[in-house]
């Protein structure tokens, strides 16, 4: 409170431009004002008045609307005009009553008016009322500015760091691949002369570079969900899950898996991205089923939003607790004996709906399979 009260009292006092031709008035409105506080400034004319604002930069401008020369509403047109001027918010002073008065006030700018004859304690009330808005107003300015100068700083550094996966990822990949092929080499011209021990070291040293370039791969899928995006188009959501179809068509084989669909709908998204989408929900689904056979349905329903789609599985389900963590970049909750796999799909698929401006979400329980939600966009209206 103490603190408080002592930046009240060196906080500048406010300032108020006065504009009437009036003498009356202005010696009132001046003495009310002054009485609580305030820094007053007079202007005789609508000339006058423009010349004033633009040196002194008032808080506010209390405007006469009858005057000789230039009257209220093309003096506050004037003021509105003037980048130095266009914020200070102006509240009319007129005995004009008519309904097309008021309306043609606040379409020059006015953002409050009071009737004359003037009551003091009135003008007092709405000045402080509207200094109080005014200084509202600049400090949610001031946090859009901050905050648009945050988004931006953020952009970059995700562009940056998105890039520096890529490069980092890509130039990982010959070292790994060199590292793989000559343990292979070594295995294939010296294999007569290891032992058990030494035939299985070297299978292990292979196969953790093998994994390590998987990674490697998918974390450049998962950076070129930005770098590489297309620009959104009309996508047809149908043909999407078609395709995926054909590109699993050996795992549906296998599994004696059957997918079914709802009619999908066309959505305003990248179609190369809403093809992974689908394909990885839909591989995930046939790859942790259970006893019987995988029954995987795509379906889509309209919201206000836009379209809110359903992958729903009978396989092996998912406890509550891991609900979050299942969309984490590596996360896995079985080994890679159970299941194979880096742990990336559902973040690729995360990123890919927010990148399109929705969210996905999951609805389990262990043995009674899962259902991945996500929702996007509809196709912009044609016109």
């Amino acid at each position: 409170m103490a603190a408080n009260a002592q930046s009240a009292e060196h906080r500048p006092a406010q300032s108020i431009l006065i504009v009437d031709d009036v003498s009356a008035n202005l010696q009132v409105i001046t003495r009310q004002l002054e009485a609580r506080g305030y820094v007053v400034l007079v202007a005789r004319s609508g000339l006058e008045a423009i010349q004033r604002a633009e040196l002194t930069h008032p808080d506010l401008i209390l405007l006469d609307v009858v005057m000789p020369g230039l009257d209220g509403f093309e003096t506050c047109r004037r003021l509105k005009q003037r980048a130095v001027t266009r914020d200070i918010p102006v509240i009319f002073m007129t005995a004009l009553t008519a309904t097309d008065d008021k309306v043609e006030g606040f379409r020059v700018g006015a953002v409050d008016y009071v009737t004359k004859p003037l009551n003091a304690d009135e003008v007092v009330a709405r000045v402080a009322t509207h200094l109080t808005l005014d200084a509202l107003r600049q400090q949610l300015q001031s946090s859009n500015a901050e905050l648009q100068q945050l988004t931006a700083a953020l952009r970059r550094s995700n562009a940056e760091l998105e890039q520096l996966a890529y490069v980092a990822s890509h130039d990982m990949q010959e070292p790994l691949r060199m590292v793989a092929s000559y343990l292979q080499l070594v295995a294939q011209r010296y294999g007569d002369r290891l032992d058990a021990d030494g035939h299985e070291f070297i299978g292990y040293a292979v196969d953790g570079a093998k994994r390590m370039q998987a990674m490697i791969n998918d974390l450049l899928t998962l950076s070129r969900v930005s770098t590489k995006a297309r620009p959104f188009a009309p996508t047809d959501c149908a043909k999407c899950v078609s395709t995926a179809r054909i590109q699993l068509q050996v795992a549906i084989a296998e599994s004696g898996a059957t997918i079914t669909t709802d009619t999908l709908p066309i959505v305003q998204g990248d179609p190369t991205q809403l093809l992974q989408l689908f394909q990885n929900l839909i591989a995930n689904a046939i790859k942790f089923r259970g006893e019987l056979a995988p029954q995987v349905h795509v379906g889509a329903q309209a919201t206000e939003e836009g379209w809110h789609f359903s992958v729903s599985d009978n396989g092996i389900g998912i406890a509550p607790e891991h609900f979050e963590r299942i969309f984490v970049l590596f996360q896995r909750l079985h080994g890679r004996n159970q299941y194979p796999g880096t742990g990336i799909g559902l973040a690729l698929c995360k990123r890919i709906v927010e990148r399109h401006g929705g969210h996905i979400w999951v609805e389990s329980a262990p043995g009674r399979g899962s259902t991945f939600r996500f929702t996007l966009p509809r196709a912009a209206a044609k016109g």
